[in-house]
């Protein structure tokens, strides 16, 4: 048994390459999603309703004078009208929950352990059921929205694991010189 620290270099058909390349986005979607996670929830922790109101306001009542049909500024009101302290609550505690298994998941995939896919997977479909659920009490184009990119982050999760590929041998197909940069050793153990 010899320990190489190369990588397997293989010809990617073209296929094989946009999923890849999806992968890679997907992962990059998801690190903004996290942002946006933490950025949300922490503030829903610590605002009234009146703020939320106020803040509102302030975003819609331009566009809605200009325009009373604005379709993203009535859906703004509507989604924010009639919330209260514990729905704030609720909502900043599920936005961070969701930010912290998502934190560890691509924590994981940055570490370079293949063996997190089933995990990653795991979680994203416990996240995804939940989703589901709460769109089948009461619609959301956001989780929605939400729901479909975890749908394919999920698929794509599995494709890597399947092929028994970590986060680093895809970037080191298409970023080598990022690689080169990365904090954690990599051994590909052949027989």
């Amino acid at each position: 048994m010899t320990i190489s620290t190369q990588p397997k270099k293989t010809e990617r058909s073209r296929q094989d390459r946009i999923l890849d390349y999806s992968f890679l986005v997907g992962i990059g979607l998801k690190i903004l999603n996290i942002i946006g996670d933490v950025l949300v929830g922490i503030p829903l922790l610590f605002i009234s309703p009146a703020q939320v109101n106020s803040v509102t306001q302030l975003l819609t009542t331009g566009e809605l004078i200009e325009n009373q049909n604005d379709t993203i500024s009535n859906f703004i009101v509507k989604a924010t009208t009639g919330l209260d302290t514990g729905t704030l609550v609720y909502l900043g505690i599920y936005f961070l929950i969701h930010g912290a298994v998502k934190i560890g998941i691509v924590a994981a995939l940055v570490r370079g352990s293949s063996h997190v896919y089933p995990w990653a997977i795991g979680a994203l479909c416990a996240l995804l059921v939940y989703q589901i659920v709460d769109i089948i009490i009461k619609f959301s184009l956001p989780i929605a929205v939400l729901s479909a990119l975890d749908l394919v982050i999920i698929w794509l999760t599995f494709r890597e694991w399947r092929h028994n590929r970590t986060l680093r041998d895809v970037l080191e197909i298409y970023a080598p010189k990022m690689v080169t940069k990365w904090p954690f050793k990599h051994t590909i153990v052949s027989e």
